[in-house]
């Protein structure tokens, strides 16, 4: 890569300005970094920086090292300017690492010697052009990368591919795959206004802030004035009639974020029949399989459904829906990519939130195909949570829906963009822009908005203390490990030069120690106590209070549902169940999706049955067990997300009693800390989402930020 300026050029451009500031003339970038770094810094200060400032972060680190070997070579520099300007660059050197330190991610964006991404090359461009630089013409001029055809099997996975039987059956019947007779090429896109503007960040922000104060979701169209979908027996309820009129207006994109409990399978099913969307393809978490396999047969018994387990070998090839569970879709993208798809449905889409993910490149890989192969297919994404931790949980969905490419807003959000007439720098731009985004395909309604016959639901903390040996025990290797946390903050700050002040702390060595500790408890075979096994003992020391507690709870209301985390609370409830003379049904994650949904069936239809024990990991998404009304939560998920959607197994429609969930608290200790980590977590869903006022609370995982508040308690920082 070119050096930032050529000396000559810097000498020529130092001549034209005078000597008026001949500090900033000798570098006048520097001024620029400076200002640069400072806007970073704020930003992190309030939290986990998004693209736009991660790549200005990167484009700073690059730069700087571009700068420092400039003027370490400028002759024409005098020796004392030289120690000048090389301090004033360690001192936005120092920024930088000061905030790396604060979001660790960013560390490996340090590591960075050249602009990469367009985007880049366009900031690095105009900081230089700013500092009066001049740069040679191919540096001028930054064009976008042009798209590639889309690899669906990457040559890793290439040996896993399979081939189901039945899947040469159906090719030798048809073994040319009929053309899409109205689809066209994309043509070369007009350049348009806002293309020299980096615009991912902007769209983030609009959605983080809340900007416009609205619900995020799409006008649809009215109920219609009758249901000409429903199958005999059947009624869709009204706001599932809205969605599916505008899949029948014609539009073919959703980011379907329905709260938990809305039917959101059942809107999938008919969108793809009102739009003709076979062969279909269903992405789905294993534990749903077969309830997907049962709503295409009781809301289309037209049309067939096959569940693809394992190698496929039961996969009938002439069905018109495709389900299949993401652990094994590795090994069927080789045929999957040449059915000739004409829709796909990714259920629980924030589960692809993580682009780096086999399991999110599989997804968007065969996203990618069908779009090269089908005008306007049918692209749905459920998830009643589709935020977790961060607003940029939304990249990997807006690029499965084709609405971004992860660098910028495709083809029609640009075309909505640029008709609003403003850009990033106009404040009126961002609520815009999130209507835009928007006005793509978000449908989001809540419970308390669309289903009146749908109770409340309460959460409601029942502490719990852990008096015995063992609650004591916990409670010491919480001050344990606290101590060991306020040591190592200790040593670094000493070895600094510096010395601990009672009642402060320094946030940004604070972190650092904490995500260290993180990382080694993430760490196979790291010994003694950590977050994980605090977490698991605390489940173990409440497991048969949480239980003694369900067995009260049904003899005075009836059915319960009992949700735990580790199989080993899972064990102790059920056998203190069992001794109480009650009848159980377990929900596990190594059952298979027969048993899962035998059991299920059970609880919703067998008087006799009277808890069902569950997995929070296993259970928590997609089942429907509204044959209850109460749940008890005997541990804490480590995400608000996975909590939600616990309850919202029970909380669903068919329910005609008001639901509580318990959650059973282990107080004084970090059990209590977690819960309310939990509770903070909700806001994020409810700015970006629901356009409510709320304050945005910490970026950090729950994990992080437990071990920051034993930190804070060992060194008496409140």
């Amino acid at each position: 890569m070119p050096t930032t300026a050529s000396t000559a050029s810097q000498t020529a451009s130092r001549r034209r300005r005078g000597s008026s500031a001949r500090r900033d003339d000798d570098a006048p970038l520097i001024p620029i970094l400076a200002r640069k770094v400072r806007e970073v810094e704020a930003k992190a200060q309030r939290g986990k920086l998004g693209p736009t400032n991660r790549v200005k972060f990167q484009v700073i680190a690059f730069l700087v090292r571009e700068e420092r070997a400039r003027v370490k070579s400028d002759a024409e520099i005098a020796e004392g300017a030289r120690a000048e300007l090389l301090k004033r660059l360690d001192g936005v050197a120092t920024i930088l690492a000061k905030t790396a330190a604060r979001d660790t991610s960013l560390i490996q964006l340090l590591e960075v010697d050249q602009a990469t991404s367009p985007v880049a090359r366009r900031m690095r461009r105009d900081w230089l052009l700013e500092s009066g630089a001049e740069l040679p013409e191919d540096e001028l001029i930054i064009t976008d990368v042009a798209p590639v055809r889309t690899t669906v099997v990457p040559a890793a996975l290439a040996e896993r591919q399979v081939t189901p039987p039945q899947i040469d059956a159906r090719r030798e019947s048809n073994p040319f795959l009929a053309p899409d007779l109205s689809f066209r090429a994309p043509e070369s896109t007009p350049r348009r206004r806002l293309d020299g503007w980096e615009l991912m960040g902007p769209l983030y922000k609009a959605f983080e802030t809340g900007a416009g104060g609205a619900s995020a979701s799409m006008e649809l169209p009215e109920v219609p004035e009758f249901d000409r979908l429903s199958p005999k027996g059947l009624e869709v309820m009204p706001h599932q009639s809205r969605f599916l009129e505008a899949v029948r207006a014609g539009h073919r994109s959703f980011l379907l974020a329905d709260e938990p409990g809305l039917g959101k399978t059942a809107q999938s099913v008919l969108a793809a029949s009102l739009a003709d969307a076979y062969p279909l393809l269903a992405v789905v978490p294993n534990v749903v399989k077969m309830n997907w396999a049962r709503e295409v047969e009781r809301w289309t018994p037209q049309r067939r459904a096959t569940v693809i387990h394992g190698d496929g070998a039961a996969v009938d090839a002439f069905a018109d829906v495709f389900i299949v569970n993401y652990e094994v879709l590795d090994r069927h993208l080789s045929w999957l990519g040449s059915l000739g798809l004409k829709g796909m449905v990714v259920d629980e889409a924030h589960f692809i939130k993580n682009l780096t993910s086999q399991r999110s490149q599989n997804v968007l890989a065969l996203a990618g195909r069908i779009r090269e192969q089908v005008r306007d297919p049918l692209m749905l994404a459920l998830t009643g949570t589709p935020l977790i931790n961060d607003v940029e949980d939304f990249d990997a969905i807006w690029r499965f829906l084709g609405w971004t490419n992860g660098e910028k807003p495709g083809p029609e959000l640009m075309e909505k963009l640029d008709a609003t007439g403003l850009t990033p720098a106009d404040k009126a731009f961002y609520p815009q822009a999130r209507e835009a985004v928007i006005s793509m395909g978000i449908v989001r309604r809540k419970k308390k908005d669309v289903a009146a016959d749908l109770p409340d639901k309460l959460i409601a903390d029942l502490p719990v203390e852990l008096d015995d040996d063992f609650g004591r025990s916990i409670r010491a290797a919480e001050q344990e490990l606290g101590q060991r946390l306020a040591a190592k903050y200790r040593r670094i700050i000493e070895a600094r030069g510096d010395r601990v002040v009672p009642g402060e702390i320094d946030d940004d060595i604070a972190r650092l120690v904490a995500h260290g500790e993180l990382e080694d408890a993430k760490s196979a075979g790291a010994g003694g106590d950590n977050v994980f096994t605090m977490v698991r003992k605390i489940g173990q020391a409440k497991a048969l209070l949480a239980a003694d507690y369900a067995v009260q709870l049904q003899r005075s209301v009836g059915k319960v549902v009992f949700f735990a985390k580790h199989i080993d609370v899972m064990d102790a409830a059920e056998a203190h169940f069992a001794a109480a003379g009650l009848r159980t049904i377990s929900i596990r994650g190594d059952q298979t999706t027969p048993v899962r949904q035998q059991g299920i069936d059970a609880f919703n239809n067998d008087p006799d049955v009277a808890i069902a024990v569950c997995s929070l990991t296993a259970a928590g998404v997609g089942l429907n067990m509204q044959a209850a009304s109460n749940v008890v939560l005997a541990e804490l998920s480590w995400t608000a997300a996975e909590q939600t959607q616990a309850i919202d197994r029970v909380h669903r429609i068919g329910q005609d009693e008001p639901v509580t969930a318990w959650r059973i608290i282990a107080a004084h200790t970090l059990d209590t800390k977690i819960a309310e980590l939990i509770d903070a977590k909700q806001g994020l869903a409810q700015r970006a989402l629901d356009g409510i006022a709320v304050d945005p609370s910490s970026s950090d995982s729950v994990q992080m930020s437990a071990l920051l508040h034993l930190l804070r308690e060992a060194l008496g920082v409140h």
